[in-house]
């Protein structure tokens, strides 16, 4: 996975606000709730999101989280930015020091072509149409049940169907 764990709750839950149907204070226990996600560790995810100044947050009873400008103006890229940096976009896919035209990886040709396509899919595609996907093909953000164990997992994908209901 080349996003963090914090990363990937952190596109979860703001893509998660941008599919409600106005900017409005959503509690992170809601958000927890809702995407499966330790409270207390999205808690610390989303501390990063309004430090960058995409969240705003306010405390009190009917408090919470909202984006901090209209979803249009927030890109993905934004997003990971924010929590994992822009490294993803700049450096070697096997993290190898100086790697470069003159002296690259194996695999530095192919990256560094599927490394511009994504920095220019994550700069293009925003907050307010990965809100609508979510919601007009009703896609889940998470998954529901948890991490699934190895065994199961390997059951499942040798199609062993009672496996996937235990």
């Amino acid at each position: 996975m080349l996003l963090s764990k914090s990363c990937v709750y952190g596109v979860q839950a703001a893509i998660y606000m941008a599919s409600l149907p106005r900017n409005e204070y959503v509690s992170i226990q809601e958000i927890a709730g809702k995407l499966n996600i330790s409270f207390h560790f999205l808690t610390k995810v989303l501390q990063n999101l309004t430090q960058a100044g995409l969240l705003v947050s306010y405390r009190g009873p009917n408090g919470g989280v909202a984006l901090a400008r209209h979803s249009s103006a927030i890109s993905l890229a934004d997003v990971i930015d924010a929590i994992d940096g822009s490294d993803i976009f700049n450096e070697c896919l096997f993290g190898l020091p100086g790697c470069g035209v003159a002296d690259p990886c194996p695999a530095h040709e192919n990256w560094t072509t599927m490394r511009s396509r994504l920095h220019h899919l994550c700069t293009t595609l925003t907050l307010e149409e990965l809100g609508k996907r979510a919601n007009q093909l009703n896609v889940r953000l998470a998954n529901a049940h948890g991490p699934m164990n190895p065994a199961k997992l390997l059951a499942v994908m040798n199609g062993n169907t009672e496996a996937s209901t235990a």
